[in-house]
């Protein structure tokens, strides 16, 4: 039998399409280039990078703003989004992160000085700060652990109300009424202030330039581990916690375990949010940290997504950057007008009004929050377009 008349079973379409690259991706295109989700991310990752080269201090400051909220919504997404807990007490964690850095990074008073400072390194102080929140966690998780829904929402706001009290009376901590100067942030020689003066590629990188790339660092990481915890054991458990607490409870689950840890997982991400915050501020008031800066959050992770690190992202992006905006563009915009120069509503009042309304626009057409919706908007642009012409058919060939 000659070799020509042994006849070699074909090998299956998707073994050939494999061998040229992969299925639907045209031969010789390795596995990355299928995937238009890397490439966003990998754009997105480069325009983060070059932003302070090109954008002028408002948007940068703007920025850091929304990236101390992202770190906060994830937290509290973690809590209230993956676990079920509804918490109100976040800006009470927030508010011990920054009072927290600013008394451990400040240098110890000398004298008849009033104000409590530690003189502790700044990096050591960020993360003594977010310690210190995690354990106002912890002496709150009792009660976290076994009280959920409404209740634990209402317990939750006896927080910010003590809160608020021992920030305008325990004024050798916190500097009463008009608060405190934030020391400046230094890493490995690096001050991450105006001076000393640094320029990069022509372009001067003062105060905000520098904090820009450690906002974009620590939500970064605070955004990967939030993932790795969802995507896990942890995850798992926290959302079959939520869906199903006493099928939770039957299979072995902890129940009042995980909600108190991941309770002190959310005031640690706070105490973190708070950090980033003084350190944009540069000066920390009591007044900041209110009800309203809880409901806040609580509005990020509605808007954005419940359950998901993407969600609270968009959502604190959105709510972070909205007043900035309106103040920005107050002059030109209709019924909004700069805080104080006239009748009208004040582009804090004006971005509470408009992301309130929608709260109401996600819960009532959008139930998933906008995470859903950018996700359904990406793989529309994403979906590989058909081929043009198919090949022909092994009966078309037959017949010629």
């Amino acid at each position: 039998m000659s070799e020509s008349s042994v006849s070699h079973p074909a090998p299956p379409e998707s073994a050939v399409r494999a061998a040229a690259g992969g299925a639907g991706g045209g031969p010789g295109r390795p596995s990355w280039y299928r995937r238009p989700g890397g490439y966003l991310t990998a754009a997105a990752a480069v325009v983060l990078l070059a932003i302070p080269f090109y954008v002028e201090v408002f948007w940068l400051q703007a920025g850091l703003f929304a990236m101390a909220a992202a770190i906060g919504a994830i937290g509290l997404n973690l809590l209230t989004g993956a676990t079920g807990q509804l918490s109100l007490g976040h800006a009470f964690f927030i508010a011990v992160g920054a009072y927290g850095y600013v008394a451990m990074a400040a240098e110890p008073a000398g004298g008849g000085g009033e104000l409590l400072g530690l003189g502790l390194p700044t990096p050591v102080a960020m993360v003594g700060a977010v310690l210190l929140a995690g354990l106002a966690g912890l002496a709150f998780s009792p009660i976290a652990g076994r009280v959920s829904g409404i209740y634990l929402g209402i317990a939750s706001i006896a927080l910010v109300f003590i809160g608020q009290h021992l920030l305008f009376n325990a004024a050798s901590v916190t500097g009463g009424f008009n608060g405190r100067i934030v020391p400046e942030f230094t890493l490995l020689g690096l001050s991450f202030a105006d001076t000393p003066e640094l320029v990069l590629a022509g372009v001067p990188f003062g105060a905000l330039e520098r904090l820009w790339y450690l906002g974009l660092a620590l939500a970064a990481g605070s955004a990967l581990f939030a993932r790795g915890v969802l995507r896990g054991r942890p995850g798992r458990a926290m959302n079959t916690i939520r869906d199903h607490p006493t099928a939770a409870a039957v299979i072995g689950i902890p129940v009042a375990r995980y909600r108190a840890g991941v309770f002190v997982l959310s005031s640690m991400y706070a105490g973190l949010s708070g950090v980033l915050l003084a350190l944009v501020f540069q000066q920390t008031v009591p007044d900041y940290f209110d009800l309203f800066l809880s409901l806040d959050y609580l509005a990020m992770i509605v808007i954005g997504g419940l359950g998901s690190v993407g969600g609270a992202v968009l959502g604190g992006v959105f709510v972070a950057l909205l007043p900035q905006v309106l103040t920005r563009y107050a002059d030109s915009l209709p019924l909004v007008v700069a805080a104080g120069t006239g009748d009208g509503l004040a582009p804090a009042e004006a971005a509470r009004i408009l992301y309130g309304a929608a709260v109401v626009a996600v819960v009532l057409f959008i139930p998933g929050g906008l995470l859903p919706l950018w996700q359904r908007c990406r793989d529309a642009v994403a979906r590989p377009r058909p081929n043009s012409a198919p090949p022909p058919s092994d009966d078309k060939e037959k017949t010629r």
